[in-house]
């Protein structure tokens, strides 16, 4: 067993609690290189079973959040326990507060038009003193790309959030981390439009049963085919599961004999 991170389907994820995962990050900040930090769910590390390319993004992270029940679930049936989910819209959350003096400075990238606006309005109702340095939409060209990078490196912040959509801003963080100057590189997907309002998060209850999925599901049909994968995972889970304890037992009788 493990004591820091486990392997799901080829994807390495940390076995942290939230605090721990907001330790990690308040120590990153202190440092002067760039973190990527990624929050894949059940969904996620099934594409990256079946895309090698992008699980070598996913896997070349300095943290790896379980951001899905799901990937708990998992770490059981391998009987190597994550300790709890770690969203990371709530792991930003938490962030966000940290910084909410103003001692660092946050930058957000993707949505909509107008979204990562709204996203930093709303947070500065909230937090006066939060130091929300730029903002740019998700939605791009290379040209403009250019201009959003040369933004990021005018304005220094030491935080981005880059909500582009997987695998989009993991493979945008992967490529880019190195030159942009920023501390920490977290890709969480639709969060800012939580942060916008655009978006409502699931209600506490769904939350706590690790039943987001399903909350969302019946907001947003349209996504079914997606959360197809959901039983595919767990499926191709309990297989491995299966094949490790047939190694473990074959390694006792060889042992034994």
């Amino acid at each position: 067993m493990s004591q820091g991170r486990i392997d799901i389907l080829g994807s390495w994820v940390d076995k942290l609690t939230m605090q721990e995962a907001l330790n990690r990050l308040k120590v990153y900040l202190k440092e002067s290189k760039p973190h990527a930090i990624y929050t894949p769910n059940s969904e996620i590390i099934m594409r990256a079973y079946r895309d090698e390319n992008f699980r070598k993004v996913l896997n070349s992270a300095d943290m790896v959040v379980a951001d899905g029940i799901g990937v708990v679930y998992a770490s059981r049936i391998l009987k190597d326990p994550i300790k709890e989910r770690v969203g990371g819209f709530d792991l930003s959350g938490l962030l966000i507060k940290e910084i909410s003096d103003g001692s660092a400075s946050l930058y957000f990238f993707g949505g909509k038009p107008g979204v990562a606006e709204q996203a930093k309005k709303n947070l500065c109702e909230k937090y006066p003193k939060l130091n929300i340095c730029g903002v740019a939409d998700g939605y791009f060209d290379a040209e403009k790309e250019k201009a959003i990078i040369a933004d990021i490196k005018e304005k220094k912040p030491d935080i981005i959030f880059v909500c582009l959509g997987v695998p989009k801003q993991e493979e945008w963080i992967f490529a880019h981390k190195n030159e942009l100057g920023v501390k920490i590189l977290m890709g969480i997907g639709g969060s800012l439009d939580v942060y916008a309002g655009i978006v409502e998060r699931a209600p506490v209850a769904f939350q706590k049963l690790g039943l987001e999925w399903f909350y969302r599901l019946m907001k947003e049909p349209w996504r079914i085919g997606r959360m197809m994968d959901l039983p595919k995972f767990g499926f191709t889970v309990m297989l491995k599961g299966k094949r490790v304890e047939k190694v473990k037992d074959e390694r006792k009788e060889k042992t034994n004999g």
